[in-house]
């Protein structure tokens, strides 16, 4: 009879060894384990695996004191992962969680977002919490959270986030090309930019070790170049200034849309991962960690981009305006601009402050101004949105 594999885990002062067929017990279910509070502490029966799906947590050796043992049939097993929704909820409590901020250049083709949202669905831990689409910019940004578990010394070593990111960007690469892709919003490839949070009880160091893995990944299998920014760069590279150096702010058609792929295909500068020479029809990415920023745009009721960007300048830290804030001036629709901001600091300077000195500065152009709008969540609604998605299985 052929001996069938199992998996010891430790629970608490509780030891349990599961036993079950090798299709029930797979590594991709030993991983899962770790979102309970169990620990793998020894397998057997299962050689080294083939790629997996995601990475593997080296198993500890068996406790030498470890005598009794529970065995449970494979339908056990497989009643143990159906946690109730309350039991998820509170064992998601005690994990350091990730947010990832994915933005990809296109919202008018509604066929290929759908598609890039079915690839995060492939895995139930990560989970899409919000989506903003601006058809006038053709772009959307994906906001997706997940934990992060940790090896016997606290490591980060795995989030789920790692291959739903990868996973996306295979889908959009396959059906977004740059040079038929036009908007009002400045970008620099298909998988514009990727930006790790840290959340709850998760750390920056966490968020930027995401990052520069899921840049190494990225940058192997889809041969696109990857410039990292902020805590994922050696020396904390602010992403604007990486931006400028790469010609981000410049449009390359009609003033104020940008269209096609305008830069040489052999970048004037080294990527941190990735071909020195870029597709045309992929561009470039940029990945990044950094804490909780917010996204808030204002729009003016006028066409004029040039008093847009003025006003804009003026309202931004770089231009002498309020500290901790980013601008940029944007063309949105037949009747309206838009400034938008990035808050760095939003607890220091929010979205009140840069309303009232948009609407003072507009005022002295004779423009009006409109209520501005957050494009995201607050951190504590991200994971209160999680929680109670995943908790209800989405």
């Amino acid at each position: 009879m052929e001996e069938k594999s199992s998996v010891f885990l430790a629970d608490g002062g509780r030891r349990i060894r599961l036993v079950a067929a090798a299709d029930i017990v797979t590594w991709d279910t030993i991983a899962a384990l770790h979102l309970g509070d169990f620990k793998v502490v020894r397998t057997h029966g299962f050689t080294s695996p083939p790629t997996p799906k995601i990475p593997l947590l080296k198993p500890h050796p068996l406790p030498p004191n470890l005598q009794q043992t529970t065995t449970l049939s494979d339908s056990h097993l497989q009643m143990a992962f159906n946690l109730t929704a309350k039991d998820k909820r509170i064992s998601l409590e005690q994990k350091e969680l990730l947010c990832c901020k994915y933005f990809v250049s296109e919202s008018r083709n509604r066929s290929v977002l759908e598609a890039i949202e079915r690839a995060v669905s492939q895995d139930p831990d990560s989970v899409i919490v919000n989506k903003f689409e601006d058809r006038a910019y053709n772009r959307t940004r994906y906001t997706i959270v997940s934990y992060v578990v940790h090896d016997a010394k606290g490591n980060a070593i795995y989030s789920p986030l790692h291959q739903t990111v990868l996973a996306m960007t295979e889908v959009a690469f396959a059906n977004i090309n740059l040079e038929s892709h036009s908007g009002a919003h400045p970008r620099l490839g298909v998988v514009d930019d990727i930006i790790f949070h840290p959340l709850a009880r998760a750390s920056l160091h966490e968020a930027a070790w995401l990052a520069k893995a899921v840049a190494k990944d990225m940058a192997t299998m889809f041969q696109v170049p990857v410039f990292l920014y902020s805590a994922a760069h050696p020396s904390g590279k602010a992403p604007d200034d990486l931006r400028r150096e790469l010609g981000y702010f410049r449009p390359n058609y009609n003033g104020n849309q940008w269209a096609g792929w305008s830069m040489p295909e052999t970048l004037p500068e080294k990527p941190d991962e990735g071909p020195n020479s870029v597709s045309r029809e992929r561009g470039i990415t940029m990945i990044g960690a950094r804490p909780w920023t917010a996204m808030y745009n204002v729009p003016i009721l006028s066409t004029d981009v040039a008093a847009t960007r003025r006003i804009a300048r003026m309202v931004s830290a770089r231009g002498g305006g309020l500290p901790t804030v980013q601008t940029i001036g944007l063309l949105h629709d037949d009747e309206t601009t838009e400034i938008a901001c990035v808050l760095l600091e939003p607890n220091q300077i929010g979205a009140d402050r840069v309303q009232r000195r948009v609407e003072v500065l507009a005022a002295q152009f004779g423009l009006e101004v409109e209520n501005g709008y957050f494009t995201d969540y607050s951190p504590e609604m991200v994971v209160e949105k999680y929680l109670n998605l995943i908790a209800g299985d989405h």
